[in-house]
């Protein structure tokens, strides 16, 4: 078989490389702890999608530091006892999609809400308010000020926090089943799905599928800081040309490294992989897998990258269906 990165042997083994924070679990406390301060004030405003079986939604809630956040949610029709649900998680720069896309759950008796992470592609409020660059994405969003003792200003802090919080908001829905609540995404939805199970453990199964944001400094060390981490590369050329404060950049963006939080998932998980990934490399995945203490099992494709894995919706539709 071809590599692009570690033999299997090794990946299955394999620790991660980029830092974790010394203060890394008061960090997270302290952020849970702020999130549950926050009165989200959610608001549903009905949609006028035309499905018989599905009632659908605009949900808005006040999410970190004030934010309005928008996500999609549709709930069965004539469903008479609390019923399981999805979150479902898009991937980087993208949106909640079409409603369309979730009525194969809705049809199974299963509620469905899709977040539009903040500053990309959907509704979500983008309040700002950090120092440096964002032009070339959202990983380096507040590492300036982290660098300068301000890690609580990274914008994927308050991106995790929005995937935990629409969790929490969606297990409160009466209509909902809180013990039976699932979380997929792939890419970016992929490491965001491994957040949300992680700072909401109540969630039960989590199917990331090649999750992104894992083990930073192994993809600048595999020279893939290109694509979807390429600002990884912009923040050294624009802020630390001559790579004086590496060693710091990485412990703090260790902050925000899902194979750190992975120890903290309780849900069972399935994660699919391709071995040819060079967007997210394969060892930056098995990273964080490797740290999960849940059950778990992961799916190889070994001749598929970082595109469609075939079959790959239908394995997760029937693992969420045991909800």
């Amino acid at each position: 078989m071809p590599l692009v990165d570690m033999p299997l042997a090794e990946l299955q083994k394999y620790a991660g490389r980029n830092p974790r924070p010394a203060d890394f679990d008061e960090y997270w406390e302290a952020a849970l702890a702020d999130m549950r301060a926050i009165d989200p004030a959610v608001e549903l405003v009905p949609h006028g999608l035309k499905a018989s079986f599905a009632e659908c939604f605009d949900l808005y809630f006040t999410g970190a530091v004030g934010a309005r956040v928008h996500a999609k949610y549709l709930r069965p029709k004539n469903v008479p006892e609390p019923h399981p649900a999805v979150v479902v998680l898009h991937g980087y720069s993208g949106s909640s999609g079409d409603w369309c896309n979730y009525l194969s759950y809705v049809g199974q008796g299963f509620s469905v809400v899709a977040l539009d992470c903040r500053g990309q592609g959907g509704y979500s409020e983008d309040v700002g308010g950090v120092v440096g660059n964002t032009l070339h994405g959202h990983i380096i969003r507040g590492l300036t000020n982290a660098l300068n003792g301000q890690p609580e200003k990274f914008l994927f802090r308050q991106i995790f926090l929005d995937c935990a919080q629409l969790a929490g908001i969606v297990m409160d829905m009466p209509e909902v089943d809180a013990n039976r609540v699932g979380a997929t995404g792939a890419s970016q939805g992929g490491g965001l799905t491994l957040a949300c199970a992680a700072l909401e453990p109540r969630i039960k199964f989590a199917a990331p599928i090649y999750p992104f944001l894992c083990d930073y400094q192994r993809v600048w060390e595999m020279d893939l800081a290109v694509g979807a981490y390429e600002e990884l590369r912009t923040y050294f050329r624009q802020f630390d040309p001559l790579h004086e404060r590496q060693e710091e950049i990485f412990n703090c963006l260790g902050y925000i490294d899902n194979q750190h939080l992975a120890p903290c998932i309780r849900a069972e998980v399935l994660m699919p992989v391709g071995l040819m990934d060079t967007i997210c490399p394969p060892s930056t995945q098995y990273a964080a897998y490797n740290k999960i203490q849940s059950i778990k099992n992961v799916v190889l494709y070994p001749d598929y990258g970082h595109e469609g894995l075939p079959g790959v919706s239908d394995k997760i539709f029937d693992f969420m269906a045991q909800l």
